[in-house]
């Protein structure tokens, strides 16, 4: 049986992966472009939250894809990733009644700094909740 403990509202098990998440929540994931979503939180993503293998941006069931890497799992230059947090921001601005979690992306497999990816952040509306 898996422990979880409360993040925000999200459930997290012992091993910090999500649990569950609230019918209006949504979980933000780095991906590739290709939408080879094969490990880590993207595996996740698939497996659980309704993420779509062959699909590297945008919305996917309880997912919202960010592509930090190409198709050949190559860094995406920062001002690309940059255009699909814009369009991200833009998204969550639309569906107020929504909470997005986003998690640490690029920093994984991507091998981003945290500070190379803060400093391509959008100023994101409120219901875009930032997890450590």
């Amino acid at each position: 049986m898996k422990q979880t403990i409360a993040t925000n509202n999200m459930k997290t098990d012992n091993r910090n992966f999500i649990t569950e998440l609230e019918p209006n929540e949504v979980i933000i994931f780095g991906s590739n472009s290709a939408g080879g979503h094969h490990g880590g939180l993207a595996k996740q993503c698939v497996d659980d939250f309704g993420a779509i293998m062959g699909v590297g941006f945008g919305r996917q069931g309880k997912c919202y894809a960010i592509p930090t890497l190409n198709e050949n799992f190559e860094k995406l230059p920062l001002e690309i990733i940059k255009h699909y947090l814009n369009e991200l921001a833009d998204y969550a601005r639309l569906y107020k009644g929504e909470i997005f979690y986003l998690t640490a992306i690029g920093q994984g497999i991507a091998n981003f700094t945290k500070e190379e990816m803060e400093s391509i952040m959008p100023i994101f509306p409120d219901n875009v909740i930032k997890l450590k």
